[in-house]
């Protein structure tokens, strides 16, 4: 029988305070299987585990219980004490007598009776632990990373700069994202392509970086530092090893159709580039909007291009790579405007979005920088800007607040303040955020020294009355109703995940929350991993954030990679569940409920295989198991049933 130590931490009050540590100490001095315990006021310090590591040795201890927090937070630390006394780290268990217990109870006795229970549980699973060893896996030191976006570019530039390769992938025909269409950033008022185009430029001819723009990823297989992935490369009709990019073909090109670029109010042509400064920068043909697509006629940029690079067969084609990590860095999308009518969205042309807005200020867009009404393009000589839209709506809309809109919109008043002098800005808030570095200090700037009227108060009632948009509202601060003619309004619209990743979230298997946003492993401790190991979380597919934090998370992913990449092997966690061959009939149900593709029939056998990298433990398995074959590592049945009748033992 093992002999097992306890060890019950006081964690200064957070545990002492509820619970009578002497108590527990004294009680449970002569359960059956603990040969030595001991409380201590920090087990976690650096003299806790020296106690620890001491005692193992003197008291020839096989198995320890630490009875202190959650085994999220220190679990690993107890492990790698025991694993440097020469005791596998698999023989020691946590009891949370903190979150489960002490946190969650006033009555003393009770939690003490409680704190107890909860020990005697974890001694009668740590009797039977196994001696276990991590799995190897070795390393594919290459990384893909999903979207092209100031998170992707970031975070492909980082782990490139430290000597691996990356594959980028990007949807559009260039990389740039979001931050492409900004016209300058907050608080600083830089321009967006000034400090975005050369990272752009960068990652374009980084020699460790493989851009694949106008592709998406199509198929994935396999495990941390081994995954295969199937990259769809759509057609282009464009060859763009022969293409120099000299504009020929979209300079002749006789069609014209709105830029999603430009949100809608400037014009493309049929082949096209996003934008002046895309990497890279080569153009694509639209066939949805292709003249000869549609009638078979045209042809012209194909004439006059004189490189023989327009091929009107090209099909989408698919490429297989192996890499060892994936960052999924996919942005995020603007909630349309068509969603709010009662703003007038869809239904009076100059209420528009902030993205929009962005466009028309910017010197690259459609009006060159000048601030124009789109309906009629006179210059506006007053505008309303109402935050919020979309964002903190439980009833209608969504819940969460998208945590840009208050800078941004504050930055739309200052920038349209500095480009229409005589212009008046109001703007329609419910609450101000300023949560960042030189934030507050440029709200302050926005009321003082360009005289931005904040009005707080949500706005009722917006509609068309002659060439004016009339904002119905009210200012909660004075207590009056406030009525507005504006000749312009903008809607700060809620961020949203981009279109898609519902179906990228299901194919990479990783796990997306209320709002479709993608789920960290954990908020605190782990903000940049997914559950499913290897793959990485990074920008505003996460959460809604700035571009400071979007940055400071990309480099965190890769910085996390770099860590993997620089491992010899990956260690990965042996507490998986097997199968008892012997028990096993081959029904194949654990194998339909496995999210993780871990299991597989084998049919010449009549047994089930289990592929240990892949296992993550989750149980899924061994509850669907009609025969008890799949049983988890130091989780058996067995356990698990001792442990049931520990906690309810009188």
């Amino acid at each position: 029988m093992k002999r097992v130590g306890v060890f019950v931490c006081h964690c200064g009050i957070n545990i002492a305070s509820t619970i009578d540590i002497s108590k527990v100490v004294e009680d449970l001095k002569n359960y059956p299987g603990i040969t030595f315990i001991q409380d201590y006021k920090y087990m976690c310090s650096e003299p806790g585990q020296a106690l620890l590591k001491e005692k193992i040795k003197a008291e020839k201890i096989d198995a320890i219980v630490i009875a202190a927090c959650s085994p999220t937070l220190h679990e690993n630390t107890f492990r790698m004490a025991v694993k440097s006394v020469d005791m596998n780290p698999y023989n020691c268990e946590i009891a949370n007598i903190r979150e489960q217990c002490s946190w969650v109870h006033n009555n003393i006795s009770e939690a003490t009776e409680k704190a107890k229970r909860i020990i005697k549980s974890v001694v009668e699973k740590a009797l039977l632990d196994e001696d276990l060893e991590p799995v190897r896996v070795p390393v594919t030191r290459k990384a893909l990373v999903l979207g092209g976006g100031i998170a992707g570019i970031q975070s492909a530039l980082s782990i490139a700069n430290s000597g691996y390769e990356v594959i980028l992938v990007e949807r559009q025909s260039s990389i740039g994202g979001r931050m492409a269409q900004l016209s300058e950033t907050f608080p600083t008022l830089d321009c967006s392509q000034c400090i975005l185009t050369p990272k752009m430029v960068d990652a374009g001819q980084h020699k460790n970086i493989r851009l694949m723009t106008y592709s998406e990823l199509d198929d994935i297989s396999g495990f941390v530092g081994n995954f295969k992935v199937k990259i769809r490369q759509k057609a282009k009709y464009v060859d763009w090893e022969k293409c120099t990019g000299c504009g020929l073909c979209i300079e002749k090109c006789p069609k014209k159709v709105p830029s999603e670029f430009d949100q809608g109010l400037g014009k493309r042509k049929a082949i096209y580039t996003p934008f002046p400064q895309a990497v890279p920068n080569k153009p694509v043909i639209d066939c949805e909007n292709c003249t000869y697509f549609k009638t078979g006629k045209c042809r012209l940029c194909e004439k006059v291009c004189p490189f023989d690079a327009i091929n009107f067969d090209e099909t989408d084609s698919f490429i297989e790579e192996e890499v060892g990590a994936i960052i999924v860095a996919t942005g995020y999308d603007v909630y349309p405007v068509l969603n709010m009518s009662e703003y007038g969205g869809g239904k009076i042309p100059d209420v528009i979005d902030g993205l929009t807005f962005e466009r028309i200020l910017s010197a690259s867009g459609p009006t060159g920088g000048e601030v124009r009404r789109p309906s009629d393009g006179k210059i506006p000589k007053e505008i309303v800007f109402i935050k919020c839209v979309g964002s903190r709506d439980p009833e209608h809309h969504y819940p969460y607040c998208s945590k840009i809109c208050c800078m941004y919109t504050t930055k739309h008043a200052m920038l349209y303040k500095h480009r229409v002098h005589d212009g008046q800005p109001y703007i329609f808030y419910m609450d101000v955020r300023a949560g960042g570095k030189g934030y507050e200090e440029f709200y302050q700037r926005a009321q003082e020294e360009d005289k931005v009227v904040f009005l707080r108060g949500k706005v009722s009632k917006v509609y068309q009355d002659d060439d004016k948009v009339v904002v119905c509202g009210i200012d909660t601060l004075s207590g009056s109703n406030v009525e507005i003619r504006a000749d312009m309004v903008v809607l700060a619209m809620a961020i949203r995940p981009s279109k898609g990743i519902e179906e990228l979230a299901q194919l990479l298997k990783i796990s997306i929350d209320q709002n479709g946003f993608l789920t960290e492993a954990h908020p605190k401790l782990r903000p940049v991993e997914s559950l499913s190991a290897g793959i990485y979380l990074a920008g505003c597919a996460q959460a809604p954030k700035d571009i400071p934090d979007t940055v400071s998370q990309a480099t965190a992913t890769a910085a996390m990679i770099s860590n993997l990449f620089s491992q010899e092997y990956l260690l990965h966690e042996p507490i998986i569940t097997g199968v008892d061959e012997e028990l096993c009939s081959g029904c194949g149900l654990c194998v339909a409920v496995c999210p993780y593709d871990a299991r597989k029939t084998n049919r010449e056998k009549g047994v089930v295989e289990v592929n240990e990298i892949l296992c993550e433990a989750c149980g899924a398995c061994a509850a669907a198991c009609p025969s008890g074959a799949a049983q988890q590592r130091n989780f058996t049945d067995t356990q698990l049933s001792n442990m049931v009748k520990a906690i309810l033992a009188e």
